[in-house]
C-alpha cells in the first residue's frame, strides 16, 4: 500500500549546470521555515550535465537536440514519484512544451513565472533589462510573453552581449573573480542606461555568483523558483 503524505514532491530536472541545480536547492533549503530535518521540502533531482548542449542546438544550430533528453528525464521524475516538476534554466525552456506534454503532472514555466512576477511587483513597468545567454534572446522566451504586458525587453549591446556570454563560459568553467563580478555589474549598468527600468537574472549560472549588488532593482529568476517551490509545498499554491 503506497504511503500517504500531505506535501507534494518537487522534481527538478537539473545539471544545466550542475551548480545551478544545487544553488536551486541551496536556495529551497534557504527560504524553507524549518525546525528539523523532516520540515524541508523532499526533492527528487536529476543533476544531469549530459544533456545535450543548448549552446549548440540553438545557437550554431548544429547541435543535437535537447528535448528528448529533456522530456526523458521528466517521465522519469513523474515515475519516482514527484507531484510537479521544474526546470532550472532559463534556456532549456524553449523546450518546455517537449517537457510538459510528456508527463502528466504540471511542469512549472519559469519564463511565466518571472514575467507574472515582475509585472506584479511593478505596475507599469515599461522595459525590462535582462542577463541571459544569447540563445535567451534567440528564442524569444522573454518577449513573447512580455509583449501582452506592453513591457519592452532590453538586451546588452553587442560588445557586452558577446563579454556577457565569455562569462557565463567562465562561470560554467569554474572561474570565481572579482573582476568577473565587475564585468557583470558595467554590464548591467548599461542596461540600465538603454532605459531598463529593473534587471532580470536569466541564465541560472549568473545566479549561482549569488548577490552581486546591481545598483538597478533586480529579479533574479532563479530565487523565484526557489520561492514559487517552497509556496507549492508548503502554502498549498497550484503550481
Amino acid at each position: 500500500m503506497p504511503q500517504t503524505r500531505s506535501e507534494k514532491v518537487v522534481g527538478i530536472i537539473g545539471g544545466m549546470g550542475p551548480e545551478a541545480t544545487v544553488d536551486l536547492m541551496q536556495r529551497i533549503i534557504r527560504l524553507t521555515p524549518a525546525a528539523d530535518d523532516i520540515d524541508h521540502i523532499r526533492c527528487i533531482v536529476d543533476n544531469n550535465p549530459k544533456v545535450p548542449s543548448r549552446i549548440k542546438a540553438i545557437i550554431e544550430g548544429n547541435g543535437e537536440s535537447p528535448a528528448p533528453c529533456l522530456a526523458e528525464m521528466a517521465r522519469k521524475l513523474e515515475a519516482w514519484g514527484a507531484d510537479f516538476l521544474v526546470i532550472p534554466c532559463n534556456t532549456a525552456h524553449h523546450y518546455y512544451e517537449d517537457v510538459q506534454s510528456a508527463v502528466r503532472v504540471p511542469v512549472v514555466n519559469l519564463i511565466e513565472l518571472t514575467v507574472r512576477s515582475i509585472v506584479a511587483a511593478v505596475p507599469g513597468v515599461r522595459a525590462v533589462g535582462l542577463l541571459a545567454s544569447p540563445a535567451v534572446r534567440m528564442t524569444g522566451l522573454y518577449e513573447k510573453r512580455f509583449e501582452s504586458h506592453g513591457v519592452e525587453v532590453v538586451y546588452p549591446g553587442p560588445f557586452d552581449q558577446e563579454r556577457l556570454f565569455a562569462l557565463i563560459k567562465d562561470i560554467k568553467a569554474g572561474v570565481r573573480s572579482e573582476d568577473l563580478n565587475d564585468a557583470l555589474r558595467e554590464i548591467a549598468s548599461r542596461i540600465a542606461s538603454q532605459g531598463a527600468e529593473v534587471l532580470i537574472i536569466a541564465c541560472t549560472e549568473l545566479s549561482a555568483l549569488g548577490e552581486l549588488g546591481f545598483a538597478q532593482p533586480t529579479f533574479d529568476a532563479a530565487e523565484l523558483l526557489a520561492r514559487e517551490i517552497v509556496a507549492v509545498v508548503k502554502d498549498g499554491k497550484q503550481p
